[in-house]
């Protein structure tokens, strides 16, 4: 995950710890945890105990398996966990979650998208999404998952957001699969308009009453299972938006990449930004992170193996 550099001298372990991931890219997750806890001379316990003081909770015996090789972070849990250990062990953004291998399949592969179960998980039971879709939430872009994911929102001088531009890569699950269909919902939706950048534009329906705009982008032809394909489009609110305060997306599968890029308008800066993370949309943060503001005004974030849940930043206004 993308995050900033903590202010302030670092010390000579810190130093050792950012030149040895450095040095050797292409270690293992296993290497480079091992002698990161060597290098900051301290003992598994210890780790395990800065870790519990953040909330999460990893046995000593998970935390040796790491070290070892035997196993490795897959679940959402445990990537929260990995990107604690790159604050502990003073390792720059990214350098263990950046390291950690394809998860090991589980079960057997159906080759299917998300399922209606799984999107329940997602968004909650009734959301507004469900009910944007009616009958279509059991087909659900079924015959799809992501790869990669990026999202741009552009935040304006009356700190309302104004537009959403996305840019998926899609894989297809089975023959045929023809277009993706997009939700995007808690925006004024009576004169939001979609434009289609990569792809062509179908059906686009604007549910005020749901505050949602559903539209359709299709790839021009039938994909081939596994053919991959590149979608992009501008979502633009057309009436006046409500202060803006976070973005969030829900993300039902595990893409190899999610990017979220917030753009400020210089007139308009917020204080601070965190990005967070929730299993589902109906529960509390269960992780939250500050993150900074770069030279062009705007805050990012990067996750690699993105666990589903869901993923945004939010940000605070100066009074």
């Amino acid at each position: 995950m993308s995050r900033p550099y903590r202010a302030g001298p670092a010390d000579e372990s810190s130093a050792c710890a950012r030149r040895a991931a450095a040095a050797d890219p292409a270690g293992t997750f296993a290497a480079v945890f091992r002698d990161a806890v060597r290098r900051r001379g301290l003992a598994l316990d210890r780790v395990r105990e800065r870790l519990a003081a953040q909330g999460i909770s990893v046995s000593l015996a998970t935390l040796s398996y790491w070290q070892r090789g035997r196993s490795q972070p897959e679940q959402a849990h445990s990537l929260r966990a990995v990107d604690a250990l790159e604050d502990i062990l003073d390792l720059p953004p990214g350098a263990l979650r950046s390291l950690i291998g394809p998860s090991r399949p589980r079960g057997r592969i159906t080759g299917e998208g998300p399922g209606p179960d799984v999107s329940r998980r997602v968004f909650g039971e009734k959301s507004r999404v469900e009910l944007a879709l009616g009958a279509g939430f059991h087909q659900f872009n079924r015959d799809l998952v992501a790869l990669s994911i990026h999202e741009t929102v552009r935040v304006d001088a009356h700190r309302r957001c104004r537009s959403i531009t996305v840019k998926q890569v899609l894989r297809a699950t089975r023959d045929g699969a023809r277009r993706i269909t997009v939700v995007h919902d808690e925006i004024p939706a009576e004169d939001a308009t979609v434009t289609a950048h990569h792809g062509r534009l179908g059906t686009v329906r604007r549910l005020p009453e749901l505050q949602a705009v559903v539209a359709e982008v299709d790839f021009g032809r039938p994909l081939a299972r596994d053919e991959t394909a590149l979608i992009a489009y501008t979502l633009r609110y057309g009436s006046e938006p409500t202060q803006s305060l976070h973005h969030e997306r829900r993300i039902r599968t595990s893409p190899h990449e999610y990017l979220l890029h917030i753009c400020f308008h210089p007139d308009a800066l917020p204080v601070s930004c965190h990005r967070f993370f929730k299993e589902r949309i109906d529960t509390p943060r269960r992780y939250e992170r500050r993150i900074a503001l770069d030279v062009s005004h705007s805050s990012h974030m990067l996750l690699h193996k993105c666990p589903p849940g869901v993923h945004g930043i939010s940000w605070t206004w100066p009074r």
